[in-house]
């Protein structure tokens, strides 16, 4: 009969995704120690899923302090992950199919204006003197020339690998099965082989972190998603910015090897661990894809497939303290975007484990805007220290 192995740490970490794993490696340049348990492969999931866009244009304006600290970060992947993971500032075009449609990018760009994002409008005349394979939909469109795309099966791997280079713990393939609070310390179990006891325990658990968060009372109207993608067989290269749709709808974006990496819809989720593409979605996709590039008239879907992403109603994260247990933070429900802004999330919860706070404006992002107030607690948070 095996011996749990029980391990004291600064700071416990709950999933192995882009954002957990950026908290890790974030900790221990801080000097913390940090134990990670990951379910299944670091990275496996809706980090490693994902269509690989890594853009700043069209997200809320809350989210864009996020987004520029991580715009920075992905610029030094080389030096923090020891790879670029294909990582490129390919520029990202958002596609207006109406004149309403350029209103509303007209309008972002306006408001948008102190991020220093850089938008630049294009009109329907230089599109198509610039870009004659786009589809006639195309009226105009958006352009965030320092935007890009990334390989998220390399990138996402690479943050859990340095974090554990830096000296994190990291336990892939460990369901957790517990979570408890003494008041002081938490513990978190994984079976009979596991157990790590922290005083700051942060929840990056992705579209299961809702089961750790209702544990401490706290219950976001956190569901599940799966998206749905495919990846042509390579095509001569035609574009290089990656592309997306104002109001929403497919996107897109061609690889160095001149596959084409598509996604839009929604698949069908099967239970917990397990999604698949929907046929009609899949017909639906490609139908969007001749539209909106008619090269791809005669190319074949080589691969698609799905995963399940964590999605809140407001498509929003939750990204802070817990309201009703002291040490605990959230880092959960990025709605199918969290792949750009995730390493700055990371960055923000190994400050909040380490300091009580952020530089970074969380203050939209907290889990108090789906639950009502609780009683008082002490406004006092514990802070992680070097052993």
């Amino acid at each position: 009969m095996s011996t749990i192995r029980r391990l004291q740490t600064d700071v416990a970490i709950v999933g192995g995704g882009i954002v957990g794993s950026s908290a890790a490696l974030a900790l221990r340049r801080m000097g913390l120690d940090v134990v990670l348990l990951e379910r299944d492969l670091c990275g496996s999931r809706s980090s490693g899923v994902n269509f690989g866009g890594v853009r700043r244009q069209g997200r809320p304006l809350s989210q864009l302090p996020l987004a520029q600290r991580a715009h920075a970060i992905w610029g030094r992947l080389p030096e923090l992950l020891g790879t670029d993971g294909e990582y490129i500032r390919s520029g990202h075009f958002k596609i207006a199919r109406s004149e309403s449609d350029m209103a509303s990018l007209e309008r972002y760009r306006a408001l948008s204006s102190d991020f220093d994002l850089g938008l630049e409008l294009i009109s329907a005349a230089r599109l198509r003197e610039q870009c004659p394979w786009l589809g006639t939909r195309a009226v105009g469109g958006s352009l965030c020339v320092e935007d890009g795309q990334a390989n998220p099966r390399l990138v996402s791997p690479a943050f859990a690998l340095a974090a554990q280079r830096a000296g994190a713990q990291i336990f892939e393939r460990h369901h957790v099965d517990e979570v408890a609070h003494d008041g002081a310390v938490f513990m978190v179990r994984s079976g009979n082989e596991l157990e790590v006891q922290a005083p700051v325990l942060l929840n990056c658990a992705g579209a299961w972190a809702g089961t750790i968060a209702s544990q401490f009372g706290e219950a976001p109207p956190l569901r599940s998603r799966s998206p749905v993608m495919a990846v042509t067989e390579p095509v001569p290269h035609f574009m290089t910015w990656s592309l997306g749709v104002e109001g929403g709808g497919i996107y897109c974006r061609q690889v160095a090897r001149g596959n084409l990496v598509l996604g839009g819809g929604t698949g069908i989720t099967l239970d917990a661990d397990r999604a698949r593409v929907d046929r009609d979605a899949i017909a639906t996709l490609a139908m969007q894809a001749v539209e909106l590039l008619p090269a791809l008239r005669h190319a074949h879907f080589i691969r698609t497939w799905g995963g399940t992403e964590g999605y809140l109603p407001d498509r929003q994260p939750v990204l802070g303290p817990s309201r009703t247990t002291r040490g605990l933070f959230h880092g959960f429900g990025f709605s199918g975007a969290g792949f750009q802004i995730g390493p700055a999330a990371g960055e923000v919860l190994a400050e909040l484990a380490r300091d009580g706070r952020s530089s970074t404006p969380i203050e939209a992002f907290a889990i108090e805007r789906f639950e009502p107030a609780p009683a008082p607690v002490s406004a006092s948070v514990p802070a992680a220290h070097p052993h």
